[in-house]
């Protein structure tokens, strides 16, 4: 009788260390879940603004080359592709697809000098360059905020709590696109002879 209480007692104190260390891990992998969301809702909050601020340039950039319309086109497919994208992956991949269209705008600007001298055109530029700058820290937050939730979750034994849980690994990282890892041509003016 002595060694059936000891045996349940034993029992009950792994019982309740399993469990404290359950409920501790889970509640540190829903915090580092809800980090993540957070921080994807700051990214979420600066492409908007871009994608808010690149009507504006093009339609002053339009002023002067309004012959470049497949260009336009290509913005307005990626804006719109943003704008109905729903899950992270979507938007990280409308994403791309607006930096790609919206390189080759910024392109088309070295071939107007006239229109790199526009307050207008200067001013927006300015400030699609700050949101930008605020996209590359966002990104960067956000993916290390995936990266310590992915390997708390992939630690032992968090990998078997997360398991009974239902927390998966997430994978929704940004990553360079193809067009960004190409290497630009730089053509040089011929030099003008006196």
């Amino acid at each position: 009788m002595k060694q059936l209480v000891v045996v349940l007692v034993v029992l009950l104190v792994l019982g309740l260390l399993v469990g404290g260390m359950y409920v501790s891990r889970r509640n540190q992998m829903v915090a580092l879940n809800e980090t993540v969301k957070s921080d994807w809702a700051q990214v979420d909050v600066v492409l908007q603004r871009r994608s808010d601020l690149i009507p504006n340039l093009v339609e002053t950039v339009k002023g002067y080359a309004a012959q470049e319309v497949t260009v336009y086109d290509d913005i307005a497919k990626a804006r719109a592709a943003l704008g109905g994208a729903r899950t992270p992956q979507d938007k990280i991949a409308a994403n791309g697809q607006l930096d790609g269209a919206l390189s080759r705008l910024l392109l088309i600007v070295e071939n107007y000098p006239q229109l790199k001298s526009n307050e207008n055109f200067m001013r927006l530029q300015d400030e699609l360059a700050g949101t930008e700058n605020r996209i590359a820290v966002e990104r960067k937050r956000y993916d290390d905020a995936i990266q310590a939730y992915n390997t708390y979750i992939a630690l032992f034994p968090n990998n078997i709590f997360a398991g009974w849980s239902g927390f998966q690994r997430n994978d929704a990282y940004f990553a360079a696109t193809e067009a960004s890892r190409a290497v630009p041509k730089v053509q040089f003016p011929a030099p003008v002879s006196h």
